[in-house]
């Protein structure tokens, strides 16, 4: 990338220089201080379509997002970051819709007499393995077994994933969403017949949300919260200690909540942050699919293409 110009200074606490990329695209480039030996940091850049890049200026970690906001990391604030834009971003959107939807069809049709059906679709290893019900690994997801159950973690996930999505756009925060939630299902079912009971169901969407907050506290791990709603503390240390209580439950079985998907979705949460700074990493299984799709579509066209040319004798 090559200076091409400046864009007007901007006094002693921000450089503004204007670059053109090798793909022939104006970047603005803001750095603090005062250029030169005095520079201090990138602060972001915004190309010439809208979009802006940021970075971490505490050790020069190379952390990039894109999206509508202006702030690095280390400065961003939940509760400003999805507000600006006019709403709640649009899977957290509908990801809420989809769990309180199900939460409710869940209790009336209980109430009904017909809560059984929905059986179907929790986590029971047994019927994972046994029968085969592999989508009991996503759909358990969306169930919960009481109101403060979804409370906690729709407001959870209100909270720390509106901005993960605002940093990872809406694909790939659904592509993290459901890695988390399915791979803890699938933790689940292998401790149950390592550890426990195959034969206890889990519900709710824990797995995924403890993703998410490991997820936060990598990229954000100074953000202050309200633990319990009384004490304030670092996010790193929050997630601290929700995995150390996490832990801890593993050895309390009867306890009737299943800590190894808390701890899974953990782990999905943080492997995934980490793998995405390694160069060439990718987990996007809809883009996967699609050009599988589309890699099969043009074989076969290929084959029909060449019967017809020896149907025509246009081949020996």
């Amino acid at each position: 990338m090559e200076v091409h110009g400046k864009c007007g200074g901007a006094g002693t606490e921000r450089r503004h220089e204007c670059r053109r990329g090798t793909r022939g695209r104006v970047r603005h480039i803001y750095w603090s201080g005062v250029g030169g030996a005095g520079r201090s940091g990138l602060v972001g850049w915004r190309e010439e379509d809208g979009g802006w890049g940021e970075m971490d200026l505490a050790g020069g970690r190379a952390m990039v997002s894109w999206g509508r906001t202006h702030m690095a990391y280390s400065t961003r604030s939940y509760a400003r970051s999805y507000s600006d834009s006019g709403g709640l971003p649009p899977a957290i959107k509908w990801l809420l819709i989809a769990n309180v939807g199900v939460y409710l069809l869940q209790f009336f049709v209980g109430l009904a007499g017909g809560g059984w059906f929905f059986n179907l679709f929790w986590l029971r290893p047994l019927d994972v393995v046994s029968h085969f019900f592999i989508w009991q690994v996503a759909t358990y997801m969306f169930l919960h077994g009481n109101v403060f159950h979804i409370a906690f973690n729709m407001f959870a996930l209100w909270v720390f994933g509106a901005p993960l999505e605002q940093a990872f756009g809406t694909r790939k925060f659904l592509n993290f969403y459901f890695l988390c939630g399915i791979g803890a299902g699938v933790f689940v079912v292998l401790a149950a017949y390592l550890f426990g009971n195959p034969a206890i169901p889990t519900i709710g969407s824990s797995g995924a949300i403890y993703g998410i907050l490991m997820a936060s506290a990598v990229l954000w791990p100074d953000q202050i919260v309200l633990m319990f709603f009384l004490f304030p503390i670092k996010l790193r240390y929050y997630v601290m200690v929700v995995g150390a209580i996490a832990f801890l439950g593993t050895f309390q079985p009867a306890s009737g909540v299943n800590d190894f998907a808390h701890l899974s979705g953990l782990g999905f949460g943080y492997l995934y942050v980490k793998m995405r700074r390694v160069r060439g990493f990718r987990f996007d299984p809809v883009g996967m699919a699609r050009e599988k799709y589309k890699a099969w579509k043009l074989a076969r066209a290929k084959r029909r293409f060449q019967v017809y040319l020896k149907k025509n004798g246009r081949i020996q």
